[in-house]
């Protein structure tokens, strides 16, 4: 879905940047629901506030209801006819396909450090080959990032950065 929806929401009709996008996808990966429907729902709401989330999240859903019901009501019919059967395992190579380009653009964009390329192939490792749950590398990716960002002293108080003429010209005064 990430090149389907770049190139719609962030290059054809600039309603949101790719940083915007990316981040849109990562909370719909960690959030419940499909996360076509879930970046909707972000780009609506950034665009028409509520309203907007409610009716780009319906337009979203409403064909795959009806496409979905209109499968289901005739699915016995096909499923064994060869021809379909063959047509689904194409698919499934092609769809194969597009995941892989979309990772590879995903990671690139994501991906800007050693640091994090380090966490990516532990990210990978732990969900492919030791079968963790994606939800507990998630939960975890996030523990470590807070903790990263409070190391680093992120969440500390910050001063005010701009002086007014007159704040300048009162200290110089008790200091001399």
């Amino acid at each position: 879905m990430l090149p389907i929806l770049e190139k719609e929401l962030s290059e054809k009709r600039g309603w949101t940047t790719s940083d915007e996008l990316l981040d849109y996808f990562a909370i719909g990966q960690a959030t419940p629901g499909i996360i076509a429907v879930n970046v909707a729902t972000f780009v609506g709401y950034k665009k028409a506030g509520v309203i907007g989330g409610c009716i780009s999240t319906l337009g979203m859903v409403s064909p795959s209801i009806i496409i979905i019901t209109l499968i289901a009501k005739f699915i016995s019919n096909f499923s064994e006819i060869t021809w379909v059967q063959t047509a689904l395992r194409g698919i499934n190579v092609s769809v194969a396909a597009i995941l892989t380009v979309a990772v590879y653009k995903f990671s690139k964009k994501s991906v800007k450090s050693v640091f994090g390329f380090v966490l990516l192939l532990i990210a990978f490792t732990l969900i492919f080959v030791f079968k963790v749950n994606t939800v507990w590398v998630i939960f975890g990716s996030a523990i470590l990032g807070v903790l990263l960002a409070a190391l680093r002293g992120e969440f500390r108080k910050t001063e005010p950065v701009a002086e007014t003429v007159a704040d300048t010209a009162e200290s110089e005064a008790k200091h001399d």
